[in-house]
């Protein structure tokens, strides 16, 4: 592996696993790493895409979760929130084509249900099946029209436990961004549009609004693109969506990109959350003219672990759509 700041972390507590779940009472730091090497899917380069890895304190509490979503589904495997449940669940651990196939057999059962048309094609994205994705979430989207608003459930709850989206909300959410990261941006922003009327609370509206600006960057719309930055403010209510707020405020010149994360990224610990604040700023560094700095981000970027994250997919998209 090239990424020598990683080296330290694998040489240190390696765990080799396979699907089976780990014996943890045979563990006694939880905080050693469980790398599973079998193939999840591939990138848009051919690249093969490996489980990533994890805690075993993590992995652990999402599988006993697991396990309970698994016995809903073998109690009644028909009912329609074991079905989404049991897939969520799968798709936590990097079990995606396993969640998909639940799906599908899901759909043979409840061929009207946008939830299990949103949550395929959420996965659709996470395996780099754009096309598909946008034909599972454009579906959801109409079989969801005329409904009221529900809320979503969260997989994994914020820090006060309340769930924040919607079944609206999460549809066109991820319909923007399968198009968007197929390069198809006046498609995506309908969808970011459609999306705003459902962004009802400052973490929702946050989410929204960054990627929409990109996509109406990309659409040379920098008056819409300026527009879109109005209602950011330094005061809202963020409870989960701190990376998108912080990368607006950037956006907006509130405050500098050394203030979203260290741009020196030999020292990055967390993936996840380089691999998030990171494409935004790279994007942003860009947009100032700092083309070798950003360059250096989304390099490190992808080859990081975090392949699932939506910062890493839309770098590897934008590598693949050639957009510099």
């Amino acid at each position: 592996m090239k990424i020598c700041w990683k080296l330290s972390i694998y040489l240190m507590l390696m765990l080799t696993v396979a699907c089976q779940r780990p014996d943890s009472e045979a563990v006694e730091d939880q905080d050693v790493l469980i790398i599973r090497d079998s193939v999840v899917c591939y990138s848009l380069f051919g690249k093969p895409l490996k489980y990533v890895p994890e805690t075993v304190r993590s992995y652990n509490r999402k599988d006993s979760l697991l396990q309970i979503a698994k016995a809903n589904y073998n109690a009644d495997s028909r009912n329609l929130e074991n079905i989404v449940w049991y897939g969520r669940r799968l798709g936590y651990l990097n079990e995606y084509p396993q969640a998909m196939s639940i799906y599908t057999r899901g759909l043979h059962l409840h061929p009207k249900s946008p939830e299990i048309y949103r949550h395929r094609g959420h996965r659709y994205i996470s395996i780099r099946r754009f096309e598909e994705a946008v034909s599972d979430l454009t579906l959801a989207a109409e079989l969801a029209r005329g409904r009221d608003v529900e809320i979503e459930p969260d997989g994994i709850p914020n820090k006060l436990n309340k769930p924040l989206s919607s079944l609206q909300f999460n549809i066109w959410y991820h319909l923007g961004l399968a198009y968007f990261l197929q390069g198809q941006y006046e498609d995506a922003a309908r969808a970011y549009e459609s999306c705003m009327i459902y962004s009802t609370n400052d973490d929702l509206l946050a989410a929204t609004t960054d990627w929409f600006y990109w996509t109406a960057i990309r659409m040379g719309d920098t008056t819409m693109a300026n527009e879109l930055l109005v209602p950011i403010t330094e005061n809202m209510e963020i409870i989960e969506n701190n990376a998108y707020h912080k990368r607006l405020l950037m956006y907006k010149g509130l405050i500098q990109p050394e203030a979203v994360m260290p741009l020196d990224t030999a020292g990055v610990k967390d993936e996840h959350i380089f691999v998030t604040q990171g494409y935004g700023v790279a994007n942003y560094l860009k947009l100032t003219g700092r083309n070798e700095e950003a360059r250096i981000i989304l390099d490190r970027i992808l080859e990081t672990d975090s392949w699932p994250s939506f910062g890493f997919i839309a770098a590897e998209s934008d590598k693949a759509l050639g957009i510099k």
